[in-house]
Order: C-alpha cells, then structure tokens, then sequence
C-alpha cells in the first residue's frame, strides 16, 4: 500500500511540516530508516535521527521539535508513540479479512458461524460451536464441541481449544496455544497418584490476548478466568481455576499455580512463579524471575523468591553482599570483647 504524508497525517490529526505529499510504502525502525519508509519519534534519545534518518516520513512528538528544517517530511503530534500506533491499526485494518471456509476444513453440521466468518484448510470445529461474525479461524485449528467464540476474534493456526471453552469478543490467541487442557489434579494413594477428573472449563473475557505456546487449565470444578483486557505473553502456564481480574499483563515464562485469584491492573514480571492458593491485589507489581508464595495487598512492588517488597530487597541485597566482610568484623569485635574482658 502507498500513503502520501497528507493522508498520514489525516489518520492521526497531525501537523505536516515539508513535503505533503511525500510518498511511503513501508514503515522502519528509526534505526534503520530507508527511503520512502514512514517511521516514528517519540523519546529524546532518538532525536539524533531526525536529521541523520533515511525514512522520507516522520511521526514526531511535537515536545522534540526545533524551530529549523528537517530533510524528511514531519508530521508533529502530542504523542507520537499513540499515534503510530494508530497507524498500525489503521493499516492492519486495510489488509483486509478473509471470509468463508477453504477446503479440507471440518465443520459439524449443528455448529453456528456469524458472518463474514473464516475458517481456514483443516481446521476442525465440533458439535455446537457458535462463533461469532468477523472471527477468523485460522487453518490447522481444533475447536471442541460447545465452545462458543465471540466476535472479531482471531485465532490463530496450531490453537487447540477444548470443549465448552468460552471466549469473549475481540479476543486473540497466537498459534499453539492450548485453551482448556487438563488440571495438574492427581491424588496419592498407595498405587501411585490416581487422577482427578477436570471437569470445568475456561472462561476468557473480551478483549484479551493469549500469546503463543501458552497453556490455561480447565477448572477441576467451575471455570479458570481470564479477565477483560488482560494481555498474556508467550510460553505461559496458568492452572486449574486461577481467576485473573481486569487489564493484566504477563510476561513471558510465568506460572500461576491452582486456584490462585489475581485482582486488577496488575504487572507480573518474566519467569515469575505464584503458588496456589493465595490471593494478589489490584495494581501490584511483580518484577522478573519472582517467587511469589503470599498474599499480596494492593500496590505492592515484589522482588525476589521468595518475593518481598522491592525496597526492602534492595536495601537488603547491599548487605549481603558484604556478608562476608560484615561477618569478619563481627567476629573481630567479639574477639575484641572478650580480650578485654579477661584483662
């Protein structure tokens, strides 16, 4: 596709300083800027390019501009991060949508497809699936019976999603993922551990999005909850009936353990484990590579396995790493001590 600056700049209500009608047919980093690219400038440390940068368009927060001419066309915004983003919405919009359903799919005869539904080549879609209209069912997907999709979702090749799984609107999962596989549920006897049946589901709330290679557990009994607006990374394990709130963040390589609730606006950081059973509030903030294994309180900031409070990790961290010398002139100072006292 080929965008003049004008029409950019219509898109995102921004102010054209050069050539309107400056022509791209692709976007850059600013690191890598080219000709006839369009990319975007929105933190100081990057205002070097504005007069180095091959990119024949700029997006530029109005905050980093001079009073001088640049060489590439700019369009000056409030927000020029926001307004790329626009952007990329804009144009992934205009790619436009597949529809219909391509051949080597299987679609029971008693499941229900919206409108302007596609459905890729091998898929699979079960008895009583609804899936709603605009969704786009990727080829090489399996979809069990009585799962119901919402609309304009996207699903995307290698989902595997078990029966009565539940999924709201504007909701996308990346390929491979698997919504509604089985709890860790084994219980000891004395033949080893017999298995407890998982016989809940999984509900996901609209507007979420589920990155690839993830597993979410069906609940053992009632549903694991995934809440509006959470957006989860890649190579995520979420167990059996764990609830999640609101506009959550996850990244990458978290595991949350069985039966776990997390509140609202929470951000859990890469490679974080929470044991089961336990309740985190609204707002926290759990950075990488934590072990969390407490409740949490609203607005706290974790670090560390166990995890604690930031603040005091920190302070904390600075002795132990002089543990050894710390210990040295504790052992001085009772040597010392008792030198005197036997004087």
């Amino acid at each position: 596709m080929e965008f003049t600056a004008s029409q950019i700049a219509g898109f995102i209500e921004g102010t054209i300083i050069g050539d309107e009608h400056a022509l791209i047919t692709g976007v850059s980093p600013i690191e890598r800027g080219e000709n006839g690219h369009l990319s975007f400038i929105s933190q100081d440390r990057f205002a070097a390019y504005l007069d180095t940068t091959e990119c024949s368009v700029l997006v530029v927060s109005r905050k980093l501009l001079e009073d001088k001419p640049y060489r590439p066309t700019i369009i000056a915004v409030e927000d020029a991060y926001q307004s790329f983003q626009v952007l990329m919405n804009i144009y992934q919009q205009m790619q436009g949508r597949k529809t219909g359903v391509e051949e080597g799919s299987r679609i029971h005869d008693t499941a229900v497809l919206g409108e302007g539904v596609y459905i890729g080549a091998f898929t699979y879609i079960s008895e009583k699936v609804q899936v709603g209209k605009d969704s786009q069912i990727h080829p090489q997907v399996y979809i069990g019976k009585n799962v119901k999709i919402g609309e304009n979702c996207r699903i995307d090749s290698g989902v595997r999603i078990y029966d009565y799984t539940v999924i709201g609107n504007n909701c996308t999962i990346h390929s491979n993922s698997v919504i509604g596989s089985d709890g860790f549920g084994f219980q000891p006897s004395g033949n080893g551990y017999s298995k407890i049946p998982q016989l809940g589901n999984v509900v996901i709330h609209d507007d979420v999005e589920i990155g690839a290679n993830c597993s979410i557990d069906r609940g053992t009994i009632g549903s694991t909850i995934i809440g509006k607006g959470t957006k989860i990374d890649n190579l995520i394990q979420i167990a059996h009936n764990v609830s999640i709130g609101e506009h959550n963040v996850i990244a990458a390589q978290a595991g949350i353990a069985g039966s776990t609730t997390i509140g609202d606006w929470n951000m859990i950081g890469g490679q974080t484990g929470v044991v089961g059973h336990i309740r985190i509030g609204n707002q926290v903030k759990v950075q990488a590579q934590s072990g969390v294994n407490s409740n949490v309180k609203d607005g706290e900031v974790l670090y560390g396995s166990p995890a604690i409070n930031a603040s005091d990790y920190r302070r904390n961290y600075i002795h132990f790493r002089n543990l050894t010398e710390i210990e040295k002139r504790i052992t001085n100072l009772e040597n010392n001590s008792k030198e005197q006292s036997n004087e």
